[in-house]
Order: C-alpha cells, then structure tokens, then sequence
C-alpha cells in the first residue's frame, strides 16, 4: 500500500495558514490527488468538543500542563480515526497546526520543556508530519489580522510577550528541523504567498 503524505501548515496568529491550506487543498486536488484538509486542536467530534474548552474561557482557565495534555487528547483522537486512515489510503492530508503549536505556545510560550512535549508526542501519538510549513509574520501584524477575523480569542488575549516568544520558537524552527520543516515568507498578498509555497512544493 502506497503511504500519502502529511503536510502541516504552522505560525502565530494570523498568519494566513487557514486561508493558504484551503488554496493548497485546492491546488493539489486540481491535479488528480486525493487531499483531506483538516485542522487542530478539531479535525473529529471528540477533539472538536475539546477545542471549544480551550479557545475559550480565560486566559488563565488552564495550566500550561492541562492544556498541552488537552491539546495531546486531541491529536491522539485525530490522527488515530481521521490522519492515518486518510494517510493509508494514500491520501495527501493538509492539518492547519500541529504538534509544533504545541511546542510553540504550551512549550515557548508558557515554558514547558520542549524535550517533555516532544517525547509526549512521540509516546502519545507517534506521528510526524513529512513537511511542515512555517509561516513567518511580525507578530503585531498577525494580531491585528486574527483580530479582525475573530479568531481564538483565549490565546490571542495572551499578551504581547507570549506571542513574541511564540514568534520566536516558529522563527528559528526551519533552522532547527532543516529535514522536515520550511520557511514561508507570510507578508504580502494571499496570492503572494500562495505562490511562495508552491514554489516550495
């Protein structure tokens, strides 16, 4: 059986990753290719009810721990009944975040060891995107767009700190995965940058 692959779509707040997955779903398809879009914390039932939990509420509502375990339950609900499935048919899956938010905010962000989050991921799930995308935008920008939008209003309320050190882990994270992961210039126009990544495909 022919394996698909798995690309994921990271970066702050913001920076266009829904908008870009849509248009990369699309693009894909237009050639011949099944593609599953999918995104997290959501993606099944179970892990949509999680989410609801975490987007919501105050900014202090959960402990770094709780959430990234929040956030770990979620991805073991996803990818067990919707990535691997999708992934052994030979499907192409585009998941808009990834086990990297995870690292940035509950690990950057909130200061949990990322040696910990990654071994919990590894443990928990076990599942490794091929190639990773990751968005590049000043955080301030980010903002004002995930503003405008009506984003996840719980994270977005963090503080600038918060998303400075999130900025900061996505930033260095192309250098540090050189094997899997990818930078992508942010800025622009949506088709500036839908251009850029299909450049980079």
């Amino acid at each position: 059986m022919i394996r698909g692959r798995f690309i994921t779509l990271e970066g702050g707040e913001g920076s266009g990753k829904s908008t870009q997955g849509r248009l990369l779903a699309d693009a894909i398809g237009a050639r011949g290719h099944e593609v599953l879009l999918t995104r997290e914390p959501g993606g099944t039932p179970g892990a949509e009810a999680i989410r609801s939990l975490l987007v919501s509420g105050d900014t202090d509502r959960w402990t770094p721990w709780s959430e990234a375990l929040l956030m770990t339950a979620a991805r073991v609900d996803h990818v067990s009944r919707v990535i691997r499935p999708a992934l052994a048919r030979g499907a192409m899956v585009i998941c808009d975040r990834y086990v990297d938010s995870t690292r940035a905010y509950q690990g950057a962000g909130h200061g949990l060891p990322d040696a910990l989050l990654t071994r919990l991921h590894d443990d928990a799930v076990g599942l490794w995107p091929d190639l990773t995308l990751v968005f590049q935008l000043d955080e301030a920008i980010g903002l004002a767009r995930a503003a405008a939008r009506g984003g996840d209003a719980r994270f977005e309320a963090q503080g600038a700190a918060f998303h400075a050190r999130i900025n900061g882990f996505f930033a260095a994270l192309p250098a540090n995965d050189p094997d899997r992961c990818r930078a992508v210039d942010a800025s622009g126009s949506v088709a500036d940058v839908a251009a850029r990544i299909m450049a980079l495909l």
